[in-house]
């Protein structure tokens, strides 16, 4: 039986707002499924319609600097920034046989944090704290996946832009900022994910994305003043794992 994808997605999450409009290609074919879906078996899923979703997500970024002298580069350490994210997501998806396609727009706010302490001895730099933050994010993908049954694996990619701030922190002055600076930049994302469906219109899924980043050289500053240039290197990955509920549109039996 040919898997159907839902006609409009709404998702509610604890830590990831969604909202999916879908497309499926070929009536023809939807018919005949709902035919077969009224008088399959129990324990199908169906899956058209709109669907509620609650997760979790959460992600952390490898973040290392290196402090930009006439003489080259003095490395400063590396470290992993943490944390959660909230936002939501747009988009539409269709359907061909059993294979589902979709382009996607996702915004999120997002709360990582990280910091090392930078090594002491020929460094200007040396003896400070070392913070990356990461306050925001957004991922433009597009996404091709594979139904059957009650179960939908896809993968996706596409662009990602990323909303930095960086702060070199003074331990002998209580923590005070040394020099801070903010940056925004833009990469690439890949990702993938799988959801099953375990009864009547419920399914789980989890997701997957990596987003790289090239470096990049920033500036910090304190009060008007430059501080130094830094270069960064960042590489992020965040986690969701989700409850999908789905509500509305035709009967059909599986994904």
């Amino acid at each position: 039986m040919v898997a159907h994808w839902p006609v409009q997605t709404v998702a509610i999450s604890s830590y990831c707002l969604q909202i999916v409009t879908t497309i499926p290609l070929g009536q023809k074919n939807e018919l005949d499924d709902e035919i077969r879906a009224r008088r399959s078996v129990a324990g199908n899923h169906r899956n058209s319609g709109k669907r509620g979703r609650l997760g979790r997500s959460a992600g952390s970024a490898h973040n290392c600097w290196d402090l930009v002298v006439p003489a080259g580069i003095i490395p400063q350490g590396c470290h992993n920034s943490t944390g959660g994210t909230v936002g939501g997501q747009i988009g539409y998806r269709w359907q061909s046989t059993n294979w589902v396609f979709g382009l996607e727009g996702q915004g999120n706010w997002a709360d990582f944090s990280g910091s090392n302490a930078t090594p002491v001895g020929g460094n200007p730099f040396g003896g400070l704290n070392d913070r990356s933050r990461i306050d925001s994010f957004g991922l433009i993908t597009g996404q091709v996946g594979y139904a059957w049954n009650n179960v939908l694996v896809y993968v996706k990619g596409g662009a990602a832009v990323v909303s930095d701030k960086y702060d070199a922190l003074d331990p002998a002055a209580g923590g005070a900022a040394f020099g801070s600076a903010s940056d925004t930049r833009w990469g690439e994302t890949v990702g993938a994910g799988l959801e099953v469906g375990f009864a009547q219109n419920w399914s789980i899924g989890a997701e997957y994305n990596h987003i790289f980043l090239d470096s990049h050289d920033v500036t910090l500053t304190s009060a008007g003043f430059v501080a130094g240039t830094v270069r960064t290197s960042q590489d992020v990955d965040m986690g969701l794992i989700r409850l999908n509920y789905r509500w509305g549109g035709p009967v059909v039996a599986k994904y």
